[in-house]
């Protein structure tokens, strides 16, 4: 049995989940069973839960195919020649853009080397790129093969190293910007650092980037759909995100780009899908870009994949990110206070205290070490508590707004303090 102070805690999150009325929106998504209950989902952070509508919204499209074939391109209610339309509109809020500054492309990884292709200008002295360390593998293989690319080696990658807390200070990145900041031609940075949950100042970090004379491009995987982005009033060259963790589009679902609009006539790699829709079927040689962000497209968007992600925008739409990320705040507030009042002394959290430098992600690390660390993990997956474990030892949950609830977050502490006896016992 949990002990008595934790049983006393489960009224008070049950009347916090019935006075909250984004509560509610659970209902819209499917949450996978354990038992005969569900579990305590806590990992929309690296795959997102599906909402109920995608089954439909890709029906509609199967639906479409099968009724109009190659016609489907322009009849129907959403004709596939215009499928970026309303998804630039609904994605545009999210990460605080006008709708033409954005488009719905590729997968994360792609996207970063083609804005890469564009933004990263190597000249004279300016050839490094600046990442932070241990930034997820994928930017730093981006980073490597950029450089590779134009014959220079890993020593013209600058990594800004975290504090003895194992954070990201804006200050770190200054003293290295002035250090070197005339060899930086592009920093490439996370809106949240995926390891440790941090969020990043994204403003300053630009503001600086610019002041020495460098681009500056965001991963905003972690960030997107989970904490406000004024991608344009912060004056961001370039940004590129995933859709299948916070925002729910699917495994695999297209990723997002942001190009700021003072990049218009930026050279970039074409492709006939990024040449301008009025003229695109003309079959002309030479390439005209598409206006804004769709000027960056290779080839034909992913229809069926794309339509789940339509479903999954439209809460975003209809509640938007401040009220999200005031109930995320709420949600991680509470597991992080019942962490430190009941796990203190076996759990220690890597993510920051201060609410505005976390989004949803705790990011946790047992103090006994990483092989306890790896039984605790395998303890909350078989009692239906989903995280997911980083390496070398830290275990990550998140509690997303639409869908989890303070009782799973009670649920949580509750396994974690179960193993403790059975560890000792």
């Amino acid at each position: 049995m949990a002990p008595a102070a934790l049983d006393a805690e489960e009224p008070r999150a049950l009347a916090l989940d019935a006075a909250d009325p984004l509560s509610a929106c659970r209902d819209a998504f499917l949450i996978p069973p354990h038992g005969t209950g569900e579990q305590a989902y806590f990992c929309g952070n690296s795959l997102g839960l599906q909402p109920r509508a995608a089954r439909a919204a890709l029906d509609a499209e199967l639906d479409q195919w099968a009724t109009r074939a190659v016609e489907g391109h322009f009849e129907g209610m959403h004709p596939w020649l215009d499928v970026q339309d309303e998804l630039q509109q609904m994605l545009a809020p999210i990460v605080g853009a006008a709708p033409a500054d954005v488009v719905v492309m590729n997968a994360l990884s792609v996207n970063l080397q083609l804005l890469l292709s564009s933004f990263y200008r190597p000249h004279g002295a300016r050839r490094a790129i600046l990442i932070e360390q241990g930034a997820f593998p994928s930017d730093h293989h981006v980073a490597v093969s950029h450089l590779a690319w134009r014959g220079l080696g890993e020593d013209a990658l600058i990594e800004v190293a975290p504090d003895a807390q194992g954070l990201f200070a804006t200050a770190a990145f200054a003293e290295v910007f002035a250090r070197q900041g005339d060899r930086i031609a592009l920093a490439l940075l996370p809106g949240v650092q995926y390891r440790n949950g941090q969020v990043f100042d994204v403003a300053a970090l630009t503001e600086l980037a610019h002041r020495h004379g460098a681009m500056v491009c965001f991963d905003l995987a972690h960030a997107v759909g989970n904490v406000p982005l004024r991608l344009a009033d912060w004056n961001v060259d370039c940004a590129a995100w995933c859709s299948y963790k916070y925002l729910n589009g699917g495994p695999g679902a297209p990723g997002g780009v942001f190009v700021h609009a003072h990049h218009a006539q930026r050279p970039r790699l074409a492709g006939w899908w990024g040449h301008a829709q009025a003229t695109r079927f003309q079959m002309a040689a030479e390439f005209v870009p598409e206006q804004g962000a769709r000027g960056w497209q290779l080839s034909n968007p992913p229809i069926l994949a794309m339509a789940p992600l339509h479903a999954s925008l439209a809460p975003f739409a209809n509640i938007g990110m401040p009220t999200l990320r005031a109930r995320a705040l709420r949600l991680t507030g509470y597991l992080d206070e019942l962490l430190c009042t009941h796990a203190a002394n076996i759990i220690e959290i890597l993510t920051p205290g201060d609410e505005s430098q976390r989004g949803c992600q705790l990011s946790l690390r047992v103090r006994a070490g990483r092989e306890a660390g790896r039984s605790l993990f395998a303890h909350l997956i078989a009692h239906g508590v989903i995280g997911d474990w980083r390496e070398p030892d830290v275990i990550r949950l998140a509690p997303v707004p639409l869908y989890n609830r303070h009782t799973d977050c009670l649920r949580a502490v509750r396994a974690i303090l179960d193993w403790t006896r059975g560890a000792r016992g």
